[in-house]
C-alpha cells in the first residue's frame, strides 16, 4: 500500500460453505477520491465492504484501510473509518443534537469534546437551525445528512456508504450529494456502493464493477463508457416496411452492422465518435425516401457499461449486494 492509497485490497477470498462470496477481489482507492462499487446481486460487493471495515473476516487475502492491515490491526482500522448502512441508525424520539452526542459518547468521546463535535457537524451538515428538533420532524434529506454527520463523529479517514439515497426525492438526494462532495473536498475517502447509477456517475471519481466475487474492470465513468466504442444512433422509421431499407442504408453510411427492433420500427448503430455521423445516416435514408418518426444520438450510460459487462440491466440487480 503506498501513502497515496486510502483502501487496497489483494486477492481476498471469503468462502461460504460450498460457495466463494469473494474470489481473488482486489481493490485500490486513492486517498480523498469516491470510489463507487457496482455489481449484481451476489456479486460480492456488501462482503467486500463488510471486510474492509472489520465486520468479517477474510479467509485469504491481503487488505489496508487507512495504512492499517484489517485482520492484523482492526482496532486501528476502526478508528479512522465511518460506515452509514442503508437504513439510517437513528434515534427519531432525540433531536439532531442529542443523537450527535449520543453517538460521540458511544465512540468513547468526553461529554464536553462529543457536544462540540455535534455543534461542529451540525453547522457543516446544514442542520444547525433543526439542531433542537425531533428527528422524528425531519425530511428524508435532513435525516440521510444526520445520519452522515454521526458517521463522521470521529473524523474518519475512510467512509463507507451504502445505498446514501435510496428512498429520497430529488430534493434529498442532491442534499446528501452534497454533503458528500463537501466531504470529499475536506479529504475524505469514500467507497460508495449504490444502484443508482445516476448516482455513482455523480459522485464517483472512479468505479469498480464486482462480478462473481471479483472486480472485473474499473476506471473513472467516462473510461467505462468510452470503452463501449462511443455513441449510438437510433432511428425509428416511420413504417414497418421502411425497416429493410434503412438497414441497409445505415450498414453503409455507419460502416457498421446495425441492429433491428421490429416492435418499435428501430434501427440502432454504433458510431464511434464521429462528429458527422448523425448527418450522414439521415442524407442517407433520405436518398432512398424512408421518412424517419424520430432520430436520437445517444452517449453510453454507466447502464450501458453495467449490462454489457454482467449481461443484465443495473435496474434489474440488487446492487448494493
Amino acid at each position: 500500500m503506498t501513502r497515496a492509497d486510502a483502501i487496497v485490497a489483494q486477492g481476498l477470498r471469503k468462502r461460504y460453505r460450498d460457495r466463494y462470496a469473494l474470489d481473488g477481489f482486489d481493490l485500490r482507492v486513492p486517498r480523498g477520491t469516491v470510489c463507487g462499487l457496482l455489481g449484481p446481486n451476489g456479486a460480492g460487493k456488501t462482503t467486500s465492504v463488510r471486510i474492509l471495515s472489520t465486520l468479517l473476516r477474510l479467509d485469504e487475502g491481503r487488505a489496508e484501510v487507512a495504512g492499517f492491515d484489517v485482520t492484523r490491526q482492526p482496532d486501528q482500522v476502526r478508528y479512522r473509518i465511518g460506515l452509514v448502512g442503508q437504513h439510517p441508525a437513528l434515534d427519531e424520539a432525540l433531536s439532531g443534537r442529542q443523537n450527535l452526542v449520543l453517538f460521540g459518547r458511544l465512540f468513547h468521546l468526553g461529554r464536553r469534546r462529543a457536544h462540540q463535535r455535534a455543534v461542529e457537524l451540525l453547522e457543516r451538515f446544514g442542520l444547525a437551525d433543526a439542531a433542537e428538533q425531533p428527528v422524528s420532524t425531519y425530511s428524508g434529506g435532513m435525516r440521510r445528512r444526520l445520519d452522515l454527520a454521526a458517521g463522521m463523529i470521529l473524523a474518519p479517514a475512510v467512509l463507507f456508504l451504502d445505498e446514501p439515497t435510496t428512498g429520497l426525492d430529488p430534493r434529498g438526494r442532491n442534499e446528501v450529494w452534497e454533503s458528500v462532495r463537501e466531504l470529499v473536498r475536506t479529504g475524505t475517502t469514500v467507497l460508495l456502493t449504490t444502484q443508482q447509477l445516476d448516482e455513482a456517475d455523480q459522485l464517483a471519481d472512479r468505479i469498480s464493477v464486482v462480478e462473481a466475487g471479483r472486480v472485473i474492470a474499473e476506471g473513472t465513468p467516462d473510461d467505462l463508457k468510452t470503452r463501449l466504442g462511443g455513441d449510438r444512433i437510433e432511428v425509428v422509421v416511420a413504417a414497418p416496411t421502411d425497416l429493410a431499407a434503412a438497414v441497409t442504408q445505415i450498414r453503409r453510411a455507419a460502416d457498421d452492422e446495425p441492429t433491428v427492433d421490429v416492435d418499435r420500427r428501430m434501427v440502432s448503430v454504433r458510431v464511434g465518435h464521429q462528429a458527422g455521423a448523425l448527418v450522414d445516416v439521415l442524407r442517407a435514408l433520405d436518398a432512398v425516401n424512408v421518412p424517419v418518426a424520430d432520430v436520437a444520438l445517444r452517449r453510453p450510460t454507466l447502464d450501458d457499461v453495467f449490462l454489457h459487462l454482467t449481461g443484465h440491466r443495473a435496474a434489474t440487480a440488487e446492487v448494493a449486494a
